[in-house]
């Protein structure tokens, strides 16, 4: 079925189309991106510059790499895009949460939430995010082998049970990182055009993701339903939010759906995006001892032997540097997508309506004309006005824009606070032959960060 589009503007029909592997789809092609889509942004951009023409299965789709055009995408033109076809299709998981809805009722969503991630809210939660990280520093002992992927992930999970619901998920914590692995698993058919029948037969995978749906609802809307019967007010997100009001607006709260789709969604992107980042940051420590070091001696220093809290956040300016650093070279969203709704022009190119437009933190985190010596670790790049020398896209792990992610502030204090913790005890070396690899799926997943737990 083709895609009826609008009429390029008069202005914008004589602009050619950018540059690219292929001008019509190409099974080739595809099957390429598909093996190594890393690799393949990386390769395109560098053969054809900024603005890319390539085809994703039937779709036409453009890669931007400019920081310009990146602000373009996100913030000047936002109005202009919706989100992805990834992102469409996530709603058959995440429902019409802040990740997946559009218009009205997104900025109605988004008013709801925010008052949930102020800055003192973020604080009070960080006893419960040091008191998980203690949990785990606590289980390590001297010898261990650990899949930091999978540790990172159970540590994130059970910090995201608590701060969002006030639940102890320890228990569940595994059948829920399968669970929502098995849903993850509906990306994997993103560019298959069968995807939308496979959806609806009885294939295993298919059978896996609504078994998984079906775990993951039932933990949330039980959660919902015991606090509605308790009436207690909680400070955790989820209380947060049943107490949200609309103020600007119909002066409304949320419905049970959709707390069940803001509390999956933010448990989703709460806990896996900080679990990656997290496990990339140990490979990367482990690989430059003297940024180890040099974090270790602020740990010693601020810290003098005791757990951290959310007062010392601003005294850890290298810990922080240390995570920056980590997402910049391995993006938890390591591409972000938007579908533009008409033709707009990006670097003297046509961009066409109902196209894909996909802006990739991996690649131009990677760009050696925004960063010296851009595969090199060194946290010393966001210390001082040394952050502020970097063009204002050249770094966006987290969005931007309207919709940048609305958890940043959670998620930079999750990440410090509990680097911190498990740094002042422990630190961590490779196990031989281990062979990390990233996994790009709707994050950056870390795949055999194989680590052996020494003692401080």
């Amino acid at each position: 079925m083709s895609l009826s589009l609008p009429a390029a503007p008069a202005s914008l029909a004589h602009l050619p189309d950018p540059p690219g592997p292929e001008k019509r789809p190409s099974l080739r092609h595809l099957l390429a991106f598909r093996r190594d889509p890393l690799g393949d942004f990386q390769r395109m951009s560098a053969r054809w510059g900024d603005v890319v023409m390539f085809h994703l299965a039937n779709r036409r789709a453009y890669l931007l790499t400019h920081p310009d055009l990146v602000r373009d995408v996100l913030v000047t033109h936002h109005r202009n895009f919706i989100k992805s076809l990834a992102l469409q299709r996530a709603r058959v998981l995440l429902g019409n949460g802040l990740l997946t809805s559009e218009g009205e009722f997104h900025l109605r969503q988004r008013r709801l939430a925010q008052p949930a991630f102020h800055k003192d809210k973020i604080a009070a939660m960080a006893a419960a995010m040091v008191r998980h990280a203690e949990r785990t520093a606590r289980s390590w002992r001297p010898g261990m082998e650990l899949d930091m992927g999978r540790e990172m992930t159970r540590m994130a999970l059970a910090i995201a049970g608590d701060t969002l619901m006030g639940a102890d998920v320890g228990a569940e914590a595994e059948e829920i990182n399968r669970s929502l692995t098995d849903s993850l698993a509906l990306f994997d058919r993103l560019h298959n055009p069968f995807a939308p029948l496979l959806d609806r037969l009885p294939v295993p995978g298919t059978l896996r993701m609504k078994r998984a749906r079906r775990q993951l609802d039932a933990t949330i809307y039980r959660a919902i339903d015991l606090r509605r019967r308790s009436g207690r007010d909680r400070d955790d997100l989820l209380g947060l939010l049943l107490s949200a009001r609309d103020e600007e607006g119909d002066g409304g709260g949320m419905t049970d759906l959709q707390l069940r789709d803001e509390m999956l969604t933010l448990f989703l992107a709460g806990h896996e995006t900080t679990a990656n980042a997290l496990a990339w940051t140990w490979h990367l420590l482990a690989q430059n001892p003297d940024a180890e070091s040099r974090l270790h001696d602020e740990l010693r220093t601020v810290l003098a032997g005791r757990a951290p809290g959310a007062g010392d956040y601003p005294a850890l300016p290298y810990t922080r540097a240390v995570l920056a650093e980590s997402m910049r070279l391995y993006p938890p969203a390591w591409t972000i997508g938007r579908e533009p709704l008409e033709d707009f022009e990006a670097g003297g190119y046509r961009i066409r309506a109902g196209s894909i437009v996909l802006v990739s933190p991996w690649v131009v985190h990677r760009d050696a004309r925004w960063w010296s010596e851009p595969l090199e670790f060194r946290p010393e790049r966001w210390l001082g006005d040394a952050e502020a020398s970097h063009p204002r896209y050249a770094y966006f792990p987290f969005g931007g824009g309207p919709r940048k992610c609305i958890g940043e502030g959670f998620a930079w204090m999750e990440g410090v606070l509990a680097l911190a913790t498990l740094a002042r005890r422990w630190r961590l070396r490779p196990v031989p032959g281990a062979a990390p690899t990233p996994q790009p799926r709707i994050t950056l997943r870390a795949l055999g960060v194989q680590m052996r737990v020494e003692p401080v």
